[in-house]
C-alpha cells in the first residue's frame, strides 16, 4: 500500500492546471483549481488496485513568476 501520492501541479500555458504524480505514471489536468482535488482522487483510484490505494494525496503547486529588476 502506498501511504501518499505526491503530485506536482503547474499552471498550464493554455489555462487551467496540469498535475504529474512523482514516482508514478499518473498525469491529469483540469480547468479550475477548485476541481483539482476531486480530479486527483479519481486519477489515483483509477491507477491503483483497491488493496494498494493510497490514503493521502499531496498537491505541490509550483508557480513560476518572472520579476523585473
Amino acid at each position: 500500500m502506498t501511504n501518499e501520492v505526491i503530485f506536482t501541479v503547474v499552471e498550464s500555458l493554455d489555462g487551467g492546471y496540469e498535475a504529474q504524480a512523482v514516482g508514478h505514471s499518473i498525469y491529469t489536468q483540469c480547468d479550475d483549481y477548485g476541481e483539482l482535488p476531486s480530479i486527483l482522487r479519481d486519477a489515483v483510484k483509477c491507477h491503483f488496485d483497491p488493496s494498494e490505494l493510497s490514503s493521502l494525496v499531496r498537491m505541490h503547486l509550483v508557480k513560476d513568476e518572472v520579476i523585473a529588476v
